[in-house]
């Protein structure tokens, strides 16, 4: 995983409508996104054999994004390419995308999810996020509805403790390039 930088922008636009189809991102909204500068955290999971260079966008396989406001945080966007659904690359953007929230001192992560997106709910789940309400018509242009999740509090040693855990039990490795 590295942070996502401008190169990555068209092809991670190209994979939300692939993900998302109707309710999609644009990339104007993902430059929107990074341009917010320190108040957002956005991450790419590439699929890299050694040797190729972090530019090469066939290499893409998930990409994430995080708020930060004051002590909280909100979980922006998490999508995986599609064949590679189930396979943890949504839980190590999500685990990354905590342990960044905490070293920023957020106390408490928010997000949205679709209500028919059960595997990502059931990872939210596993990940300590508690529905706290429902947001009918949320996703636009399709109106689907919407769970409101929260975790908190994060910036716990047991909730550090409960990441590790769940990184441990995720198949492969990852590593997380500056």
């Amino acid at each position: 995983m590295v942070p996502t930088r401008w190169w990555h922008v068209e092809t991670i636009a190209n994979l939300e409508r692939t993900v998302f189809v109707a309710d999609a991102w644009s990339a104007e909204l993902f430059w929107s996104e990074l341009a917010q500068g320190d108040q957002r955290y956005y991450l790419t999971a590439l699929s890299r054999p050694r040797g190729v260079a972090t530019h090469d966008l066939t290499s893409i396989v998930g990409y994430a994004g995080l708020a930060i406001s004051d002590d909280g945080a909100y979980i922006q966007t998490v999508g995986v390419v599609p064949h590679l659904s189930g396979r943890g690359v949504g839980a190590r953007l999500m685990i990354s995308l905590l342990r960044r929230a905490r070293q920023l001192g957020a106390r408490s992560c928010g997000l949205e999810v679709r209500t028919d997106n059960h595997a990502a709910r059931a990872l939210y789940h596993r990940l300590g996020f508690v529905d706290i309400g429902q947001r009918r018509g949320y996703y636009q242009p399709s109106g689907g509805d919407a769970f409101v999740m929260r975790a908190r509090p994060i910036d716990t040693v047991g909730y550090g403790i409960l990441l590790d855990d769940r990184e441990r039990a995720l198949p492969g490795s990852a590593l997380l390039q500056p």
